[in-house]
């Protein structure tokens, strides 16, 4: 079984190292972390050191593959640490076994899929997207990198949505419309055309709210 180390020990690295073990795709080594101490034990593993420790520890052979668990409110880091990485650590995928997958689906590397999620086919999900339980993405629509889809989202057929765009728990996005980059719905938006600009959006309809 292959070693993952993760970067960021919050809640969010914590729940990717549970399903990593308990759903036996990964043994976890410990988390990278700029905010915490090396050597401190987060959820029973240890903090290996900081982001700027990840490519040494990679080449003295610390672990095999990297997962990032840097949530929603900080897409910027999120997405830099990932561009900073890719081409020097090997990122891996973890999919959780009670997900349906589509044979027919393409996925990015760092990609997290977590329980009861279905992904039909001909959609694609882009480098480093999370989906959180129950998320249904439909055919042919696609899920930009390092996007981060909430609980119970649903998203229509042939749906494009951009790169570092947060949808909050229980949103719905009807079919053949485009999310551009950085787009944020609240919990239980109701995505009926095109969203264009950056922000929040809330609301049934949803609407634009303020920027971010």
């Amino acid at each position: 079984m292959k070693r993952l180390a993760i970067i960021g020990s919050g809640d969010l690295g914590e729940q990717i190292a549970w399903h990593a073990r308990n759903d036996n795709h990964y043994t976890v080594v410990g988390f990278f972390d700029d905010y915490a101490e090396p050597g401190i034990a987060r959820h029973g593993l240890p903090i290996l050191g900081k982001v700027s420790d990840v490519v040494l520890s990679y080449q003295n052979g610390l672990f095999d593959e990297l997962l990032i668990a840097i949530g929603y409110k900080h897409f910027e880091q999120r997405r830099d640490i990932y561009n900073s990485l890719k081409n020097i650590v090997p990122f891996g995928r973890m999919i959780h076994s009670s997900s349906f997958v589509d044979p027919s689906v393409k996925m990015g590397h760092g990609v997290v899929v977590y329980p009861g999620c279905v992904i039909d086919m001909k959609a694609q999900l882009e480098d480093n997207v999370l989906l959180n339980a129950g998320v249904v993405v439909a055919h042919d629509t696609t899920i930009g990198s390092h996007s981060f889809l909430s609980p119970g989202v649903n998203v229509a057929g042939f749906v494009r949505v951009g790169n570092c765009v947060s949808l909050g728990i229980g949103t719905s996005v009807v079919d053949n419309l485009h999310l551009v980059d950085f787009v944020r719905t609240g919990a239980g938006a109701v995505v009926t055309e095109n969203l264009t600009e950056p922000g929040l959006y809330l609301g049934i309809p949803a609407r634009y709210k303020k920027a971010e």
